[in-house]
């Protein structure tokens, strides 16, 4: 079982929406890329929400995000696990968001790309002292989570619903 680590958050000051994952598959973490397994459903959605075309460049959906004020990273900072399945996951400690929110104080909404994310954030870090902020979880955008992609896209419509509410 092999122990791994998550990336550094994608993120700037102008960042309004978080998005949470759990810990990148053995392909991202290959590639050192968000979602870089091609059948994960995360880019489709989130450039659809948008309307417009699919980067293939990563640095340009880096830049994509970033400038329609979101961010990313994962709940957990390392755990050990075989495979890519969040069900493998063993021993996970969690990043370090006391510091993220409080160098980031414009986060007022945190996105759960998955059931994993959302439980593991709720028993390690909790929800109380983040009153200010709303937290929802999302149907995960992963290939092991089978509802179709227009189910997905359709509940991710809270993002471009947010951002459009809270244009500055």
């Amino acid at each position: 079982m092999a122990n791994i680590k998550s990336f550094k958050a994608i993120i700037n000051a102008d960042s309004k929406i978080l998005i949470l994952g759990s810990m990148p598959g053995v392909e991202s973490l290959q590639k050192e890329q968000y979602y870089a397994n091609k059948r994960n459903q995360f880019w489709q959605i989130i450039f659809s929400l948008f309307d417009v075309p699919l980067c293939e460049k990563y640095e340009e959906k880096i830049e994509f995000l970033k400038g329609n004020r979101i961010a990313l990273w994962d709940v957990i900072e390392s755990c050990y696990r075989e495979g890519s399945l969040d069900s493998n996951i063993k021993e996970e400690r969690v990043n370090d968001f006391s510091s993220l929110f409080t160098m980031y104080p414009n986060i007022k909404y945190v996105i759960f790309n998955g059931g994993k994310a959302y439980a593991s954030f709720k028993k390690y870090v909790g929800f109380e002292q983040y009153d200010e902020m709303t937290f929802i979880k999302m149907s995960s955008t992963s290939p092991a989570y089978t509802i179709s992609f227009n189910d997905k896209k359709n509940q991710w419509k809270i993002i471009r619903e947010y951002l459009d509410e809270n244009k500055e």
